[in-house]
């Protein structure tokens, strides 16, 4: 029998999008000086794979992915969801969230986002925050599950977190 240890570190990232680019790189500010420096930005990428936040957000919406220079626990991503949740909040106008932020983590084998919502594939995690595996790392690259959303399912977004993982790893190392 195997004994219990604790988990490696994680490599803490934030999926932030918005209507306005401004509001996404004020989201970003809160969140480097709540979780440190930011050590990898993707490009603004079109949001355009569901339409299910336009009613709330209005329209071109853009995304953003963001990765921390600091090492997490993994299970530090309950208190992190609801720490993002209120940036969400503090950022409103007339009862409306004006930008989307949704924290996860990358491993060495997985990409974890962190939700409010149950489903079937969700595991709860405390704090009223459920973790999805959203992508699987096999054979030298990412993959999607079944349920996991169009735009992480699609190419560009496994690369790019392909390229965070390799700096993920790197960062393992250097910390021996």
């Amino acid at each position: 029998m195997r004994t219990a240890h604790e988990a490696k570190p994680v490599k803490l990232i934030a999926s932030l999008f918005a209507g306005e680019p401004t509001l996404v790189e004020e989201a970003k500010a809160t969140l480097s000086h709540t979780f440190g420096p930011i050590d990898f930005e993707s490009e603004l990428l079109p949001f355009d794979h569901t339409d299910y936040y336009t009613s709330e957000f209005g329209p071109g919406l853009q995304r953003q992915i963001v990765a921390f220079q600091q090492l997490v626990a993994p299970s530090d991503l309950p208190a992190i969801k609801r720490q993002t949740n209120e940036l969400e909040w503090s950022l409103a106008r007339e009862e409306r969230r004006r930008v989307n932020v949704d924290p996860g983590y990358v491993s060495l084998s997985k990409v974890v986002l962190a939700s409010t919502k149950d489903h079937a594939h969700r595991l709860y995690l405390g704090q009223g925050i459920y973790g999805e595996v959203t992508l699987t790392y096999q054979r030298g690259h990412f993959r999607p599950w079944p349920w996991t959303y169009p735009d992480y399912a699609s190419d560009r977004y496994c690369t790019l977190f392909e390229e965070i993982r390799r700096h993920y790893k790197t960062q393992l190392r250097e910390e021996r």
